[in-house]
């Protein structure tokens, strides 16, 4: 359990911990637990920084009266509206009838439907508005776009040089301390940091930059997160910065990277592997083609593959009336938000039947990939005419590349 801890004079992490939570959201796993973090600001008026999860809605209450009553409460800011974050909101509004609500554009019409309150009132703050609480404490709220979703926000209190950035730079991670100066695990915590970035905001990596640019413009002494423990300037946070440029900024190559991914039960789609690579090669002299059996082959690599490369085809068989496992846990790594448009292709041997191949097919274009027109398929073993269609492919596939 988690008691109020004070940041700065009027300034405090009311939030809890969850040290069991082992999966969020279903994509990714939590080893360490987690904190569903929410501040309180105490000027003339008295603001909350986002809420916690439902299920500690009590906790969260106790933690706020140490310091506060709570018909003091005159704001509650929503940075971000998913509901690990505004799952106790509707219990605090009947807890604090009079309390206003306030939240960007997109996350005002997000709460109607997270809520179900479709009468609930919202004030808008667009970036540069701000609110003064009295006292010196005032807020400037920042656009922060798909940090991760369309409605992030940061909230900035300049004179305190303390910034509340709701996810970013943030990470699911439980310790008390609630500092990371005190951090008893480092390796554990930064296991945990880098795992939230390539789960929660490695699709945004443009926007991850922007957010960069915006933090730095800021000098803030403290950022705190909605997860995990409040990142210092003299501690964890220049360090975190630097990860995160690192980690989003794109990889510089001088040549094509076109990877061929493949399952092969006895072969035949293998050698079909092999002879669409010798025909891009063909035409792309200069790329990097190289063939990935995802049997063999180190997984991550591959997942790291297809959504880094300039293009790729996918090859499988079809096994009772279907595309192979392995496929398919292929096809859900792809980073799709970022991967829009990406030239791919698709190419596979069969036997009594061939679903694989267009269901594969139908998979990527759903993705909005930009699928080649043309697919390739044999029945059973491929003689010599076919692995010499099969070049004939790779290279009409590589001319699409130009």
């Amino acid at each position: 359990m988690l008691s109020a801890i004070k940041i700065k004079d009027g300034i405090y992490s009311v939030g809890v911990l969850n040290p069991n939570m082992r999966i969020f959201d279903v994509i990714m796993r939590t080893d360490y637990g987690t904190s569903y973090n929410s501040y309180l600001v105490k000027g003339e008026k008295t603001a909350l920084i986002e809420t916690v999860h439902s299920k500690f809605f009590e906790e969260y209450i106790d933690n706020i009266k140490s310091v506060a009553e709570l018909s003091s409460i005159d704001y509650v800011i929503m940075n971000h509206n998913e509901p690990d974050h505004s799952g106790s909101l509707v219990k605090l509004i009947e807890a604090v009838p009079d309390i206003k609500i306030i939240t960007s554009k997109a996350g005002s019409i997000y709460l109607k439907h997270i809520t179900g309150k479709k009468d609930i009132e919202v004030i808008s703050v667009k970036d540069g508005d701000t609110l003064d609480l009295g006292g010196g404490k005032v807020l400037k709220f920042i656009s922060a776009p798909f940090l991760h979703w369309p409605d992030s926000i940061f909230t900035w209190l300049e004179n305190d040089k303390v910034v509340f950035t709701c996810d970013f730079l943030g990470c699911h991670y439980c310790e008390p301390g609630m500092f990371d100066s005190f951090v008893k695990y480092p390796k554990r915590f930064l296991d945990a940091f880098k795992l939230y970035y390539e789960a929660i905001f490695s699709p945004f990596k443009p926007y991850v930059l922007s957010g960069l640019e915006k933090l730095s413009a800021l000098d803030a002494e403290y950022v705190c997160t909605s997860h995990g423990p409040i990142l210092q300037k003299n501690g964890f946070l220049e360090k975190a910065k630097e990860y995160y440029l690192k980690w989003s900024t794109p990889e510089k190559r001088d040549n094509k990277l076109i990877p061929i991914f493949y399952c092969s039960a006895y072969g035949n789609t293998e050698k079909l592997a092999q002879s669409i690579k010798e025909g891009i090669k063909d035409v792309e002299k200069t790329a990097d083609v190289e063939t990935y059996d995802l049997n063999e082959a180190d997984f991550d690599t591959c997942a790291k593959l297809i959504n880094n490369c300039d293009a790729f085809l996918i090859g499988s068989p079809t096994i009772n009336r279907d595309a192979v496992r392995p496929i398919w846990v292929l096809t859900a790594s792809i980073d799709a938000i970022n991967s829009k448009g990406k030239p791919c292709a698709v190419f596979g041997s069969f036997g009594w039947s061939g679903e694989a191949v267009p269901m594969i097919t139908e998979r990527l274009k759903s993705l909005k990939f930009k699928v080649f027109d043309q697919n390739f398929t044999c029945q059973f073993v491929p003689t010599n005419e076919v692995l010499q269609k099969a070049r004939e492919f790779g290279q009409s596939f590589a001319e699409t590349l130009k």
